[in-house]
């Protein structure tokens, strides 16, 4: 058991776990920051190509400028800025390092943090574990197969393969555009009558000029019925369809790890939007001293909150832990 009682313990060190130890830091409270994976790990497994919607100012956490030569971020700029604001603020952070449980003592009000490596207590504990870890399965027979992938990296990979794409949202389309532009032969499954009216306004007209020339092939109103080795079948509004295939990119989103919450006693609906109980002023769970920070917040709303407008939630919690140890 790690000694020191810390004030404050983050779960995951992606922007906002960040800006929650930032703000510990700059309100005199210790802290620790535990992430399973490497820094800003999720941003980390976006692909590579990957721009931001938002702008620079709007990712910015700290107080630190975020900057850029281009009109959006990348994913590259990102990964350096946040790198260098955890280095500026010289954060507690430990990598690598996965909780596995969290009990509070209802004697003495701490809580006890089990990770991959090391027990440790705290006064207080925030999860921003984001929604990234457990894709949406599609649920057919074969989404087990090697050849299906729920996560896109780098489109070089599929270059003159037969490429299926699910999804219309930002991360399908975006795959859609890129593996075509490497030689692949694509084609888009979409679930809707038309491509999801989210998708980047700057990436908008590409697409739709890709689909009326007939370079990517999309079938709207469809969904997979089976993938096989060297196949996949399509439900359509004109009936079943059998193509040839090498991959699927099955980019049907993500979701929040409810299992974790519940486990460390976070209430859930079972009903969606699944949005994890908490208050929406101090962004305490139903379980005092245990925050919620971030995308987590919305459940499987995963479009409700992104890092602009959930930073403030650092500075939410860390007000109300003051509060709570000036006025006990």
């Amino acid at each position: 058991m790690h000694k020191e009682i810390y004030d404050l313990l983050i779960i995951g060190g992606g922007p906002i776990g960040i800006a929650c130890g930032i703000a510990a830091q700059a309100a005199g409270l210790s802290h620790i920051i535990l992430e399973k994976g490497c820094l800003v790990n999720s941003l980390y497994h976006y692909p590579v190509n990957m721009t931001f919607f938002s702008s620079a100012e709007k990712l910015e956490v700290g107080g630190v400028p975020f900057v850029t030569l281009n009109p959006k971020p990348k994913r590259a700029e990102a990964l350096e800025y946040y790198r260098r604001v955890e280095y500026k603020f010289d954060l507690n952070t430990h990598l690598f390092e996965e909780v596995t449980s969290v009990v509070k003592d209802e004697i003495s009000g701490f809580f006890t943090i089990k990770s991959s490596k090391e027990n440790y207590q705290a006064k207080h504990v925030v999860v921003a574990t984001g929604f990234y870890d457990v894709p949406v399965n599609v649920c057919i027979p074969g989404e087990d197969l090697p050849k299906v992938k729920h996560y896109y990296d780098d489109p070089h990979y599929y270059a003159k393969q037969n490429v299926v794409v699910i999804g219309s949202s930002n991360s399908s389309i975006d795959a859609a555009l890129e593996t075509y532009r490497k030689g692949a032969n694509v084609t888009l499954v979409i679930r809707s009558h038309e491509i999801s009216p989210r998708v980047k306004y700057w990436v908008r007209p590409d697409i739709d000029n890709r689909l009326s020339a007939g370079e990517i092939n999309v079938y709207y109103q469809s969904c997979l019925s089976e993938i096989t080795e060297h196949h996949v079948r399509i439900q359509t509004p004109e009936g079943e369809i059998t193509l040839e295939n090498d991959f699927v990119l099955a980019l049907t989103g993500y979701q929040p790890n409810f299992s974790f919450l519940e486990k460390i006693g976070i209430d859930v609906p079972n009903e969606a939007p699944r949005i994890p109980e908490h208050n929406s002023v101090t962004m305490e769970t139903n379980i005092e001293g245990l925050y919620l920070a971030g995308v987590v917040c919305g459940g499987l709303n995963t479009h409700l909150w992104f890092i602009e407008n959930s930073r403030i939630h650092a500075d939410m919690i860390v007000s109300d832990i003051v509060n709570k140890l000036t006025n006990p």
